[in-house]
């Protein structure tokens, strides 16, 4: 249930963020970053392609929150959330899990 709540707050609060900054009138380079940032949002929400969509936030977020001025810790805060979502995977309730099957490590054969 941890990787589930994991996975709805980013999602959730990508898509969110990115539907209310939709205002600019022509496509540019920053629009661009705010519309892979939400469909890896809606990736994540719904656990598909889970590790791939983590892997491209991270960079995503990581490289906003540095491009920034002043002091919006919110890409930085995403980033380390999409990494750590990264390496837990995508959990039980998710469409990977479906498709693809839980992996479960066994550290009891050592």
């Amino acid at each position: 249930m941890g990787l589930l709540l994991l996975r709805l707050t980013i999602g959730f609060s990508l898509i969110i963020r990115g539907c209310s900054g939709m205002h600019a009138p022509t496509p540019t380079f920053s629009a661009t970053v705010t519309w892979v940032a939400m469909l890896t949002g809606f990736f994540l929400l719904i656990g598909l392609w889970t590790p791939i969509a983590a892997a491209v936030l991270t960079a995503v977020e990581f490289w906003a929150g540095l491009s920034q001025t002043g002091y919006d810790w919110v890409p930085i805060l995403l980033a380390a959330l999409a990494a750590s979502l990264l390496m837990l995977g995508p959990g039980a309730f998710s469409v990977d899990a479906l498709l693809f099957g839980r992996r479960r490590v066994d550290l009891s054969e050592h």
